[in-house]
């Protein structure tokens, strides 16, 4: 009966940080948050392969929407009341163009390189930071976004003989996600909801891609139904690892763990869909990495 206990005693301990708020939890979690979106563009490059990526991004938005819908209800119709809507359509409009661009660029490119180009989203964050919040960009900030543009054009492939056009499609995508963030960092400032939030932008999102649909719609089968299910699932999951991982720790602990979707996106590439990432893939891979790395650090800075 001891030996039992002190087995209990021992596994207690050793999971004692799962139990506690603290880096080792928040690491948990932002780990999962990255695995969760590399298998969303598993499912979503899976669905691209016959349905069109405008119809895919439908389905994430409209089922995101319908599951958050339910928790709202539960916890009090207060969550749907906002004086906010021009901000929601706002990024409702650019996040939906973003999302469907990731669907696309999904099918188009290895899921290595859409993932490694998304993170210039840091990058281009910085300028509109200054113009848009008024916020002072460092010396720091600007080296970091040297390096990143510097790994961004290598992914382009501009000394190949055929350029890698494709490479567009996420960049454009992480650009808009930076808009996303300038207007989600305003609506925060004003205090607006959480669950308001990504109700409406789910809602507004699903509206839009709504408006291309009849002119893409193919019915999709029941394995489709699967995937489609799971994509809408992860968005949601990814948005409560987010939160419970900021709950758990810092951002400045949790964002250089951004990388390990990296590894995960070159996992589940070459194990789905054979795709091997290339040397030049890997050079700027590291461009952009160390980049977005100066730029945590400069952010460490300011906020000491």
């Amino acid at each position: 009966m001891l030996q039992y206990f002190d087995k209990y005693i021992f596994f207690n301990n050793m999971l004692s940080w799962f139990k506690e708020k603290g880096t080792k939890q928040g690491i948990f979690y932002a780990i999962l948050i990255y695995l969760t979106g590399a298998l969303n563009d598993v499912a979503a490059r899976y669905l691209g392969e016959r349905l069109h990526f405008v119809e895919v991004a439908f389905f994430r938005f409209s089922i995101s929407t319908v599951l958050v819908f339910f928790p709202m209800l539960i916890f009090g119709k207060k969550f749907f009341k906002t004086n906010m809507h021009k901000q929601h359509l706002g990024r409702g409009v650019i996040g939906s163009i973003a999302l469907a661009l990731c669907c696309l660029s999904v099918g188009i490119m290895p899921l290595a390189e859409n993932t490694t180009i998304l993170f210039c989203e840091a990058f281009f964050m910085l300028p509109l930071a200054a113009i848009c919040l008024k916020e002072k960009i460092s010396k720091r900030s600007i080296i970091a976004t040297i390096f990143g543009f510097i790994g961004l054009v290598i992914m382009f492939k501009p000394n190949a003989s055929n350029i890698n056009i494709n490479a567009v499609v996420p960049a454009i995508a992480a650009m808009l996600f930076a808009i996303s963030n300038i207007i989600i960092k305003r609506m925060v400032d004003k205090k607006e909801n959480t669950l308001t939030m990504l109700f409406y932008f789910g809602l507004y999102s699903s509206l839009v891609m709504l408006v291309f649909l009849p002119f893409v719609w193919k019915a999709p089968n029941v394995k489709e139904m699967f995937f489609i299910f799971m994509l809408g699932l992860g968005a949601n999951l990814i948005q409560l690892f987010i939160f419970l991982a900021y709950r758990a720790t810092t951002a400045s602990n949790i964002n250089p763990i951004r990388y390990t979707e990296l590894p995960f996106a070159m996992i589940f590439g070459y194990s789905f869909f054979g795709q091997i990432p290339e040397l030049i893939t890997l050079l700027g891979s590291t461009f952009i990495i160390i980049g977005t790395l100066i730029t945590i650090k400069s952010d460490k800075q300011n906020e000491k």
